[in-house]
């Protein structure tokens, strides 16, 4: 029975964990490419790595902070229908009933206008950072590509 180290190495394709820059610095400088810069394209795959962390993080808390206005409007929703529910007696039921429905339509309106906002401010905070850091590396890469 082959052991989770030995499974995990088997599969080339989900590594246990992620080389260091201080791994990618080393093979880099194996390599002995004339005329690289090896602490710049060090540092530039830092940035790239800080990027898609950063990138995710706004990602996580977006999806989280839409998740916790999901249950918000979930349990405000169910006080309305029990509170619609308690007055559904009396004379003037259909009326009640009538105006808790509009209330609780244009309710459902406004709460999935919010929700779109949110989840698209979230996907925004994240996709920024990515533009950033796809900006900055056009750039370096502008400046490595200009005549000397």
């Amino acid at each position: 029975m082959a052991t989770s180290k030995n499974a995990a190495s088997a599969n080339p394709l989900f590594p246990t964990a992620l080389p260091s820059m201080e791994d990618f610095s080393k093979l880099v400088e194996q390599l002995k490419l004339p005329g690289v810069d090896v602490s710049a394209l060090v540092e530039w795959q830092r940035k790239d790595m800080e990027a898609l962390a950063e990138a995710n993080r706004q990602a996580y808390e977006g999806i989280q902070s839409l998740a916790q206005r999901r249950g918000e409007i979930l349990r405000e929703t169910l006080a309305q229908w029990q509170d619609a529910l308690k007055d559904a007696t009396g004379k003037d039921a259909i009326s009640k009933q009538t105006e808790a429905a509009q209330r609780g339509v244009q309710q459902a309106v406004d709460n999935f206008r919010e929700l779109a906002q949110l989840e698209a401010q979230a996907r925004n905070n994240s996709w920024k950072v990515v533009q950033d850091r796809l900006s900055e590396n056009m750039a370096n890469l502008q400046k490595l590509l200009q005549a000397k």
